[in-house]
């Protein structure tokens, strides 16, 4: 069995590759869910929507997020009532969300609502949230703490970032099953997502990063990082705040004690050094992803590495 860790679009066209080069059987995601909100009384997860859309071949291609051919009459009629309408969820969407949130109330825990719903899609491969306690990334600018969604899609992150955070990570567990297959995973994929707040608030879950520093199998990483910017989103912004240079150095460090090898950008080879010195094997590809096979070929060379 091969493991993702993932948060964001990225880590879904990494996933999306890894899904069409082995059996989806074999393949197990592990999901941010610090980013999880509330709207309208509907508990959203992007992260886990964003990776059952993708392997279910639901999600829009060309936005990066949501379901393609959607629609938001529903948005529009919320917004006629006067509700702040700018995280925007489709009608289709919001189909999802319904049934989370009806699952949650009726008990379940995240975890069994996500089994439900990508059982219900036709996904063959598990996706597991990093736990079913409640987890919030806050981000701390000039004008006061907001939350991630505020930061990312309302402010589209423009405010300068004093300090993230997780609210509440100390106090969860990871959740059920989450360490039993980081302990059988045969390789392990840390995919090019947020280092701060994609995969930091996975690792920050009590016990998984241990979990992972004893794992058997080899892990890989794919830098979100080429020549100091993220391929796209926040990422370089946000390294600074955990005292990371805003590069495929940072993105070592912050992997270090337990990354076998970094997949790095070829603009960054001059870095390799650098890296091995952080006890961490760079490997140089071309780790951009604009089309299905430039996401199986990537995936075939993280599948490699895992293998050797």
């Amino acid at each position: 069995m091969i493991l993702a860790l993932t948060g964001g679009t990225g880590g879904a066209k990494l996933v999306k590759g890894l899904a069409a080069e082995i059996d989806p059987a074999d393949l197990t995601i592990i999901c941010n869910t610090a980013d999880d909100a509330i709207f309208h009384g509907l508990h959203v997860s992007p992260d886990i929507d964003t990776i059952v859309y993708t392997l279910a071949g639901l999600n829009d291609e060309e936005k990066g997020w949501g379901m393609a051919g959607e629609s938001f009459v529903g948005l529009e009629q919320l917004r006629r009532l006067g509700e702040e309408v700018w995280f925007k969820l489709g009608d289709k969407d919001l189909a999802t969300h319904i049934l989370r949130t009806d699952l949650l109330r009726q008990g379940l825990t995240l975890s069994e609502a996500t089994r439900r719903i990508r059982s219900a899609l036709g996904i063959q491969s598990e996706i597991l949230p990093m736990s079913d306690d409640r987890i919030e990334s806050r981000i701390v600018t000039a004008n006061g703490e907001i939350s991630f969604q505020e930061y990312f899609v309302r402010e589209r992150w423009a405010p300068e970032v004093k300090r993230v955070f997780f609210a509440g990570v100390d106090q969860s567990k990871p959740a059920s099953r989450v360490l039993q297959a980081i302990a059988n995973a045969a390789g392990i994929v840390i995919c090019p997502s947020n280092p701060i707040t994609s995969i930091g608030p996975i690792l920050a879950v009590p016990g998984i990063r241990q979990a992972l520093r004893e794992a058997r199998g080899k892990i890989v990483a794919v830098s979100p990082i080429i020549a100091r910017a993220a391929i796209s989103g926040p990422a370089h912004t946000l390294m600074g705040t955990h005292g990371l240079e805003p590069s495929v150095r940072g993105v070592a460090k912050a992997y270090a004690d337990l990354l076998d090898v970094l997949i790095v950008g070829r603009e960054d080879q001059s870095l390799q050094s650098e890296i091995e010195k952080l006890g961490v094997k760079p490997v140089s590809a071309d780790i951009r992803m604009n089309s299905l096979a430039d996401k199986r070929r990537l995936a075939r060379q993280v599948l490699a590495l895992l293998s050797k």
